[in-house]
């Protein structure tokens, strides 16, 4: 079982005759994953991956045609928000946006109306979705986890994959693994994901992974603590990032002394959530 994600995913691709979208795509395909269609406007009518998968103009049509009820997002920056609010517009539920480098203050038009719509955006700048064994929807590799019982959250893509082998390499399966991104304003927040863990009967345990920035893991960590039944452990990276350097994401900038590793560490184990010093310890922390 899986959130979000799984074997009734029917899928369209933004961008998808582009190099990144055409390679993950192939990817995506392979893993097992329902690729119904694909979106580059002025291609309509072509067929990508030696015909297997048809390309619309439009996401409405592409909708219309193929029933896909998730989009995973592979444009460029300056058109990244006009494609998920393309989406939107067509009624898609489930909007996973690769794309990092998108303006905040376009996200913050782009998260206001998506909220009027009720669509779910996963990301910007995410590594995407993996329901192992069901469906992989977006960059995270699928050779490294194995279906499991555990529920992952994270910021980070790097250390996303870095968790899942090291689960992997102490046969530790995974539910779901949700990579919400780390820019600004996203549209799935650790609370979202958090509340969605603890009502899936087939998650038992959860992993948090943040990183330096904003107050995320603070609310997280007041969520877990107050709401949820199941089990965490987390792993937050940044402990010596030097104050007002961005640090890899958009968000992980430690300003006035907020949003440092040690305050978002010291709030989650108040909350009663082991906190690992590397990735590699978080198999024996659960």
């Amino acid at each position: 079982m899986s959130i979000l994600v799984g074997k009734q995913t029917r899928l369209l691709v933004q961008g998808i005759t582009g190099r990144e979208g055409l390679f993950h795509t192939s990817r995506m395909v392979e893993y097992g994953t329902q690729v119904v269609a694909g979106v580059t406007p002025g291609k309509g009518g072509e067929w990508v991956l030696g015909g297997k998968i048809p390309v619309f103009d439009t996401v409405q049509t592409a909708v219309e045609a193929t029933g896909a009820n998730t989009s995973v997002i592979f444009v460029p920056d300056r058109f990244c928000s006009d494609a998920i609010l393309e989406a939107a517009d067509a009624g898609v539920p489930l909007i996973v946006a690769i794309t990092e480098g998108i303006p905040v203050q376009d996200m913050m038009e782009v998260r206001r109306y998506l909220d009027q719509k009720g669509a779910r955006l996963v990301g910007p700048n995410c590594p995407g979705l993996l329901s192992p064994g069901e469906a992989k929807v977006g960059i995270i590799p699928g050779h490294i986890a194995k279906p499991g019982n555990i529920g992952i959250v994270s910021r980070s893509g790097t250390l996303t994959y870095e968790v899942l082998y090291a689960l992997s390499q102490k046969n530790i399966g995974v539910s779901t693994c949700v990579g919400i991104g780390g820019d600004p304003i996203n549209g799935t927040s650790f609370v979202d994901v958090l509340e969605m863990f603890e009502a899936d009967p087939h998650t038992d345990k959860v992993v948090l992974i943040g990183e330096i920035g904003g107050s995320d893991e603070e609310r997280a960590a007041a969520f877990i603590q107050d709401r949820m039944t199941k089990p965490a452990v987390a792993f937050v990276s940044g402990r010596t990032a030097p104050p007002g350097k961005r640090m890899g994401h958009a968000g992980a900038i430690v300003e006035g002394g907020e949003g440092t590793a040690e305050e978002k560490i010291r709030a989650l184990e108040a909350a009663g959530v082991p906190t690992a010093e590397t990735p590699e310890q978080i198999p024996d922390l659960l």
